[in-house]
């Protein structure tokens, strides 16, 4: 079985993504007459069907999987043997996914990934990565921030924290995954100082529960040496708080900001459209150019060419999604803040900005994820409207590639800095102060002054071996909410 995420997720409520929607009469589909049968004769089939017939259509790396050439199976009943074979829908889909894409996904509960993707999830509160210590066997979870109003905050911890042990079990690199994936645990607590872990005798115990988390995380503007600095965490790109962000580029406008530092370091990426957005809020002048081009498999890149170039194209706007004015700076240069944590709409924001205006990168790699995935569900067109009642299934799967207007894209060993910092355990610092490491960094360079001091800080040396959101299914994601719509 190929090393990807497949992800069987439990039940939630509320749904976000918008349905998917083309025209199969204007699409010449070999898939139809398959779908047909499928419904009528082979009911035993219907996910296996649904998978085979999605990936068929739209899946980006099609060519790159010989059992989804539309000339690969002789017969209906040929293909239908060929899925009478898998031992679950999730290892079809993993078979007929290509080796290298780490990021294509199925689930067997829709509802919860609506869910996620609108910010909606259980949170214990805490926010870590997960390192070992370099030469030894020593596994630690760190603490990068604490979510308010929830059980960690109300139990004091805060970002440098350290534990060793989840309900009294020792972190291993074998088990941490299994043991962050818990709802409801007990950490010890510790701190790092003189190089050192040093632990307490406290004990916390933390509960999942249910919480929307805005991704806003922090946002204020500095005055610094008469320079009106704006400062914003932003740490999901999820598209129900496109307002809050939008409001708080409000605020940088009313305060004069002149220069921007994006702290994107823990974000994994999301909604393409937020993205874009979030791009148009730091500049404003680019309106209508070019954002990012897209491109699909062979058959719906031709096919979008002809009948509708214009939605392979995202463009600078002036308004949300939901209508409201984006509130612009016009911005001619940004500090971005990066780190091994940052992935796809994260990275889409700097490689897209990049031929426009000074994007200054500072802090470590990216992941590289230029591509974006679209929810498919079992219905005939994979919209949510008629899908099968007769399970929650449906899939992530990578559609297109990002391309921004100078032609860049598959940045597969991710985007490097122009300054390069990683955050120092002995230097961790506080979240939004001008003197935090990385944004001291970022705000010196905007200075002009020199970088002084923090390299010749001790470190912990550490490899991170996860993150404390690496089992959830939207983890480093970036997707669209629904196909493009065609001209008719």
């Amino acid at each position: 079985m190929k090393l990807k995420n497949i992800f069987i997720l439990s039940s939630f409520l509320i749904s976000i993504l918008a349905s998917c929607s083309k025209d199969e009469d204007i699409i010449d589909n070999t898939a139809s007459e398959n779908k047909a049968t499928n419904s009528t004769e082979n009911d035993e089939l219907e996910v296996e069907s649904f998978i085979y017939n999605g990936l068929n259509e739209l899946y980006l790396y099609k060519a790159d999987v010989p059992e989804l050439a539309d000339t690969h199976f002789s017969s209906s009943n040929n293909r239908n043997e060929f899925l009478a074979n898998a031992t679950s829908p999730e290892m079809l889909f993993d078979n007929l996914t290509a080796n290298f894409d780490r990021f294509s996904f199925i689930t067997d509960d829709y509802n919860s990934l609506e869910e996620r993707f609108e910010g909606m999830s259980g949170a214990t509160g805490i926010k870590f990565g997960v390192g070992q210590i370099s030469g030894t066997g020593n596994v630690f979870g760190l603490i990068r921030y604490v979510l308010p109003n929830t059980s960690a905050s109300e139990a004091g911890l805060k970002r440098g924290n350290i534990f060793t042990e989840i309900n009294g079990q020792k972190l291993t690199s074998a088990n941490f995954s299994s043991l962050i994936d818990k709802e409801n645990f007990t950490i010890n607590v510790g701190y790092i100082e003189n190089n050192q872990i040093v632990l307490t005798d406290e004990t916390v115990n933390l509960s999942d529960d249910a919480y929307t988390e805005n991704p806003v995380y922090i946002a204020k503007t500095f005055e610094i040496s008469g320079k009106k600095i704006g400062y914003i965490m932003y740490n999901s790109f999820t598209a129900n708080f496109d307002d809050e962000l939008n409001d708080a580029f409000a605020e940088f406008k009313a305060n004069g900001v002149t220069n921007l530092v994006l702290d994107l370091r823990y974000n994994g990426g999301g909604s393409v459209e937020s993205a874009k957005d979030l791009a148009s809020m730091i500049t404003g002048q680019f309106n209508d150019k070019v954002f990012i081009k897209e491109r699909w498999n062979d058959k719906y890149q031709n096919f979008y060419e002809t009948q509708n170039p214009e939605a392979l194209i995202n463009r600078f706007d002036n308004k949300l999604r939901n209508g409201n004015l984006i509130n612009s700076l016009n911005l001619s240069e940004v500090y971005v803040l990066t780190s091994a944590s940052s992935a796809s709409a994260s990275e889409l924001i700097i490689n897209g900005l990049d031929p426009y205006i000074n994007v200054v990168q500072v802090g470590d790699r990216t992941v590289g994820k230029f591509q974006a995935s679209v929810t498919l569900y079992d219905s005939d067109d994979f919209a949510k409207d008629d899908a099968s009642t007769n399970h929650t299934y449906a899939m992530q799967p990578l559609v297109f590639k990002s391309i921004n207007s100078a032609g860049k894209s598959d940045y597969v060993d991710g985007l490097q800095p122009d300054i390069v910092y990683t955050e120092n355990l002995n230097d961790f610092g506080i979240l939004g102060d001008e003197n935090e490491p990385l944004l001291e960094t970022a705000i010196n360079s905007i200075l002009g002054r020199s970088q002084i001091g923090k390299s010749a800080i001790k470190r912990l040396d550490f490899q991170q071996l996860g993150e404390s959101d690496m089992n959830n299914i939207e983890y480093q994601r970036m997707y669209i909410n629904e196909l493009p719509k065609l001209d008719k």
